[in-house]
């Protein structure tokens, strides 16, 4: 089985998708004649010329609605935001039309649009540039929120999105484009709606998305020499969530600790913490813990980007309350 990095699974998954229907078409700032910011769109327009690789404007609102429009006349956008944090010029867009459009249409508008692009901090790139919208996106009805933490499912993952008929935000991020791994050479998804056991362990539950995957394993690697064995979560769809693979779990070892990126205040992991509680409040030996970063705006200096950023250091602090130790 090959090696592909991050960045070269993304790509082949949008090559693919190109090929298979040539209703998928590509747009954002510099995707084409730069091949993309960070390279994930690296030869796509000589592939498939410019009708179907567009370099747009820098214009996040306008090239959302245009996707967004040409979702409605049936074809299937891929609209690349720079990062996330340059798609809050996009909200309108993508919450009052790419959300709505099929119930304001009684039916009659399927939206089948992916908007992927970086999310969360990178390094060192300051305040404006390292946010994490999960949970913004995830409580809008009618928006798929999804990522990944590994080449294999960040292929699978944005097949599948793009086949989708409903509008995705397909979270990425700078920080892991170059990470390897295998990825199968023959066709495959990976459905969205359906999480993955990273690692089976039986002692405590460790729930983490995207590149904090990293942090969680780095984290049972640790505290496995201290006796303690996580099982490490990957929902991969953050919504629909897969609850039941996080039940089971949960139910196995009675312990939770959930690692997110975003603020503590309404997070990701405030919902997930709340469904497990509630399904699984019999199976607790203790109340689920949550690693966040901190509530404020991201520094610019490397050693206080560390600082906010969740740590081993601080999940296994938060392990060792569950666990009573």
């Amino acid at each position: 089985m090959p090696e592909l990095s991050i960045r070269e699974a993304l790509n082949q998954a949008m090559a693919e998708e190109m090929r298979r229907d040539d209703r998928v078409f590509l747009m954002g700032e510099e995707v084409a004649f730069y091949n993309g910011a960070y390279k994930v769109s690296q030869g796509l327009l000589d592939q498939f010329g410019e009708r179907r690789v567009l370099d747009t404007p820098i214009t996040e609102c306008g090239f959302a609605g245009v996707g967004i429009g040409a979702a409605m006349v049936g074809l299937r956008p891929i609209v690349e935001m720079m990062t996330f944090n340059f798609a809050l010029q996009a909200m309108d867009q993508i919450v009052n039309n790419a959300a709505k459009m099929l119930l304001m249409s009684g039916g009659q508008f399927n939206i089948p649009i992916v908007f992927r692009g970086p999310n969360g901090a990178a390094h060192m790139l300051a305040a404006q540039h390292s946010q994490s919208f999960e949970s913004f996106y995830a409580q809008v009805p009618g928006l798929k929120v999804v990522t990944y933490s590994t080449p294999r499912d960040a292929k699978g993952l944005l097949k599948s999105a793009i086949r989708d008929d409903n509008p995705v935000i397909f979270l990425e991020s700078e920080m892991t484009y170059g990470q390897k791994g295998e990825v199968p050479e023959e066709e495959y998804l990976i459905p969205l709606g359906v999480g993955d056991v990273k690692r089976k362990g039986r002692d405590v539950t460790v729930i983490a998305w995207n590149k904090q995957v990293g942090t969680a394993l780095k984290l049972a690697e640790r505290i496995a020499d201290e006796g303690v064995d996580a099982e490490v979560i990957d929902p991969r769809t953050l919504k629909p969530l897969d609850e039941e693979l996080i039940f089971e779990s949960v139910r196995k070892t009675n312990r939770c600790v959930i690692i997110e990126e975003s603020f503590r205040y309404c997070g990701m992991g405030a919902e997930i913490s709340d469904r497990i509680q509630r399904a699984c409040f019999d199976d607790l030996d203790a109340p689920v813990e949550r690693v966040t970063s901190l509530e404020i705006p991201m520094p610019y200096a490397q050693n206080l980007e560390h600082a906010v950023l969740p740590s081993v250091e601080r999940a296994w602090e938060a392990v060792k309350k569950v666990c009573y130790l």
